[in-house]
């Protein structure tokens, strides 16, 4: 999951919408959005190398996605999934489980993680990577996360916050423009792209908020929405 833009608290009727797309190779084996077999509350992809899920949700009301922090040298032993999934499959509160995890956060490669639960007696939405410091705990507006820390300007990022804001503003959650957000192929200007340690023709195909290359790129995206009693509704478009 590379491109995460969030609207938190902005809406009467929607306490949390989400839209995001995953990147990821092509040849990597995955399963698309459903209930899992041997987690029937849990609603989400599946990866069927490491087991865990890039985003996901589950009946109760409970929220959790990451994306890798862009450290090419850095690589940990452990899925970066595998966090989405152990906080689906608990009931402990948010900031109670990132701070389960701190202490082995270092046997991941370097990741950023949202967890929320929107179940109206627990409404929480925080943030945790391993290249950061404590626990960020979310107040109401308009995030954008990549392969950077929550809010990092990059352009895909600024971008698609400015564009989730417009339609905030004009009347709330569109599902058809939120998809269009995601679509969007307009790749950074030179003198506006990130330095993460990887070659220009990579730091350009990446700027993009969709990503195509022969081999990697945007491979789903999805709007999700949450009610104010909990419920939620989770659209994924497949394109590999």
């Amino acid at each position: 999951m590379c491109t995460i833009l969030i609207a938190y608290g902005m809406l009467a009727d929607h306490p949390l919408v989400v839209l995001a797309n995953r990147d990821e190779y092509y040849e990597r084996p995955t399963l698309s959005a459903g209930y899992w077999e041997d987690h029937p509350e849990i609603y989400a992809g599946r990866d069927l190398i490491g087991g865990g899920t890039w985003m996901g949700v589950t009946t109760g009301g409970r929220f959790a996605a990451v994306t890798n922090y862009r450290e090419p040298a850095a690589a940990g032993m452990r899925s970066r999934g595998e966090l989405v999934a152990e906080f689906l499959k608990s009931n402990v509160d948010c900031n109670q489980f990132l701070r389960s995890i701190e202490g082995r956060a270092d046997e991941y490669s370097p990741f950023n993680l949202l967890v929320g639960d929107l179940s109206p007696d627990r409404r929480s939405l925080q943030y945790f990577s391993n290249r950061s410091s404590d626990p960020v705990v979310l107040s109401s507006g308009i995030y954008g996360l990549s392969n950077h820390l929550l809010d990092t300007p990059w352009p895909k990022v600024a971008n698609g916050k400015e564009h989730l804001t417009a339609m905030i503003v004009d009347g709330g959650l569109d599902r058809t423009r939120s998809f269009e957000i995601l679509a969007d192929e307009t790749q950074a200007d030179d003198s506006n792209l990130p330095s993460t340690g990887i070659s220009y023709d990579a730091e350009k195909a990446l700027s993009a908020i969709f990503i195509k290359t022969p081999g990697y790129g945007t491979r789903c995206s999805t709007v999700l929405s949450f009610d104010n009693d909990g419920s939620w509704e989770f659209e994924e478009k497949v394109f590999v």
